[in-house]
């Protein structure tokens, strides 16, 4: 029973108490409504999506992107859709975990597996959040370099002070996170928009690109170029985050009041990610538009995107639009796989520091190695750098994916809210379909 006496739905297949709540500084701290208009409590779910979509856009995805648009057009555009279908599916599943059982994936984890399992699941999950820590230094340091002239060097070491940003905005509350996140996310929207509308691509073939074709299975340079643009969209990190983030809404203990969480939890997650898909779609149009349209065809370098915009495009704003994007992302992706780092130690380690040393050790085991890795390569090896990131994030991406789809769909586990039968077949087939295509992927990449 809950404090108004109400039955509470917990499901008992866990084998042991949840402990502390997932990000419990900010826990249920979020009101929302229990009367009134649908919007009304549809819009206090509206941010968790958002920080999520963050994922799908960082400087990883940039780079396949843009590969994939200066060499092949807009043919790859149909790989973004299916790879975004993927991830919303995915990400509703995160909800679903969360509001279903209280937890997030690392607790999940935790309280399934045997130690041994666990610890590596937690060892992987770090890598894979040092990786994406990687690609977010390097975007930021770049953006920084591309629009003030600051050395790649001294970008790094700026990078590391958006922990004090973050700690400063959840004083204030987690709706200024949110609300720092959304502003950003709308200032790359309209970056690619004028970018867009100056580039003015044939409309025709850009609908076409939507549209499955044999050849990206038949050419296999376009497949692998295909297989990276899925490995870059479906981040490790995410699952854990948003499994985490959804918990600051104050939704209520029983049933129905679940049921209504998940609801709009899934509409905020679906809508954040179809902006993702606009603006990965925007990045792979601008490239075939700019580059493929004019026969340079080996663009994959985000300085050297950046210095052939304003000839091709012929304003001086062009390139300084696309460096202020990318810095955007790079700080909105910086900002999420700090909160992922937390909720991935904290759940699957269950240490209890004061919030603000947390952040600190879990930044701090992240942006270290990050910061070697990025000035030991320079800036002549930066695009070669976030490749081998997407690597090493497909590497670690089954390891969150599996245990995510086999909590959902257990009865045990979730209780009331358990994944539909079609659901869940649905998202073990994607589960698969990610391993090969990461395994692919990674030979590949291991032959080269």
């Amino acid at each position: 029973m809950d404090q108004l006496g109400r039955a509470v739905d917990t499901p008992k297949g866990w084998r042991h108490a949840r402990g502390e709540a997932s990000l419990s500084d900010v826990h249920r701290s979020i009101a929302v409504r229990t009367s009134g208009p649908g919007w009304r409590r549809a819009a206090a779910f509206v941010g968790p999506g958002y920080l999520v979509a963050v994922g799908y856009m960082d400087p990883g995805n940039w780079a396949t992107s843009l590969a994939g648009g200066s060499k092949f057009g807009y043919t790859l555009l149909v790989v973004a859709l299916v790879s975004n279908i993927m991830a919303i599916v995915l990400q509703a599943l995160c909800a679903r975990l969360a509001i279903g059982s209280g937890r997030d994936l690392a607790q999940a984890c935790r309280d399934a597996f045997p130690k041994p399992v666990a610890y590596t699941l937690w060892f992987l999950a770090e890598i894979a959040i040092i990786a994406t820590d990687i690609a977010e230094v390097i975007g930021t340091a770049i953006g920084l370099n591309l629009i003030f002239g600051i050395p790649l060097e001294i970008g790094v070491l700026i990078t590391a002070l958006d922990v004090f940003l973050i700690l400063y905005l959840q004083k204030l509350g987690f709706r200024w996170v949110e609300a720092l996140i959304i502003t950003l996310l709308g200032v790359i929207a309209v970056c690619f928009a004028i970018q867009i509308f100056m580039a003015d691509p044939e409309w025709g073939a850009v609908i076409k690109g939507f549209a499955p074709t044999t050849e990206i299975v038949t050419n296999p340079e376009m497949l692998y170029l295909a297989l990276g643009i899925l490995g870059a969209t479906v981040m490790p990190h995410n699952l854990y985050l948003h499994s985490g983030i959804v918990q600051t809404r104050d939704y209520g203990n029983t049933l129905p009041e679940k049921r209504s969480a998940l609801k709009y939890a899934t509409i905020d997650s679906t809508l954040a990610l179809m902006f993702a898909l606009l603006i990965n779609a925007s990045i792979l149009i601008l490239a075939a538009a700019t580059f493929h349209k004019t026969g340079q065809t080996d663009v994959a370098e985000l300085g050297e995107a950046h210095s052939l915009l304003a000839p091709l495009l012929g304003l001086a704003i062009a390139p300084t639009l696309f460096g202020i994007a990318l810095l955007c992302c790079g700080i909105n992706s910086t900002v999420t796989a700090t909160l992922a780092g937390q909720i991935v130690m904290e759940g699957f380690l269950h240490i209890k520091l004061a919030p603000w040393l947390r952040r600190l050790i879990t930044r701090g085991i992240a942006i270290i190695p990050a910061s070697i890795v990025t000035v030991w390569y320079g800036e002549s090896g930066t695009a070669k750098l976030l490749v081998l990131t997407q690597v090493v994030l497909s590497l670690q991406l089954s390891f969150a994916v599996f245990p995510l789809v086999m909590f959902t769909a257990s009865k045990a586990k979730m209780g009331a809210l358990v994944s539909p039968r079609w659901l869940s077949a649905f998202a073990m087939f994607i589960a698969v379909v990610i391993a090969l295509l990461n395994v692919k992927l990674l030979s590949d990449f291991v032959l080269a």
